[in-house]
């Protein structure tokens, strides 16, 4: 069952929370059913995953998308991600491969229907093919910077044939990942993050520190 933490960071990661605002804890907490206690346990919690900031006197604020902050991510996504991936193609077990290849596919379906937690299943994906190493730690970083990239990538896919490419990318990845050629896996996990960045970078350079949602 989803926890208070989870359905407020679904809200903030799809969008439905406007980055730049007090949060509106009252109508928060009766959309949610729950009582302001447990919200502000939540937002608390989510300020230290980074998604939203404190203000004295005035409450709880989603963060805003900005270039300096993506650059962070992404880069230290390109220093873990390409490495744990290739590591886990090599120590998948068959119940592994398979838990990844329904990712994808409940990924696709997602994107072919413009469902609302495309993002959500996209890191459901690319953790699906870097939990098999058995680095606790890796994951945990890796699944942190997931959902701190979570929202870029939504302004990432938002332009006509992004998501066709996306699609073609990891499909490519998933299949080198199952024929546990680690190698390529590292270089095309490189190569996805580097593009997604990329494009970042030319969507945020105009906007800079600003509200990009």
């Amino acid at each position: 069952m989803a926890t208070v933490v989870d359905l407020v960071r679904d809200r903030i990661l799809s969008g439905a929370v406007e980055a730049g605002r007090p949060i509106r804890q009252d109508a928060l907490a009766a959309e949610l059913g729950v009582s302001k206690i447990p919200l502000r346990e939540a937002l608390a919690r989510l300020e230290q995953e980074g998604l939203v900031r404190a203000e004295a006197n005035r409450g709880f604020f989603v963060r805003a998308l900005s270039a300096s902050e993506a650059e962070e991510v992404y880069a230290l996504r390109l220093k873990i991600e390409p490495d744990a991936t290739a590591a886990a193609a090599l120590s998948a077990s068959e119940a592994d491969r398979e838990a990844a290849q329904a990712a994808l596919g409940a990924l696709e379906r997602a994107i072919e229907t413009q469902a609302a937690d495309v993002g959500a299943l996209n890191r459901a994906f690319h953790l699906a093919l870097v939990r098999p190493a058995g680095r606790a730690v890796t994951s945990n970083i890796v699944a942190h910077l997931h959902v701190l990239s979570e929202r870029y990538v939504r302004v990432h896919l938002a332009p006509s044939g992004r998501n066709e490419r996306a699609t073609q990318e990891h499909r490519e990845l998933i299949a080198a990942w199952l024929a546990r050629r680690a190698g390529i896996v590292s270089a095309l996990t490189r190569d996805h993050i580097e593009r997604t960045r990329d494009d970042l970078r030319r969507q945020l350079e105009n906007g800079g520190e600003s509200v990009v949602d």
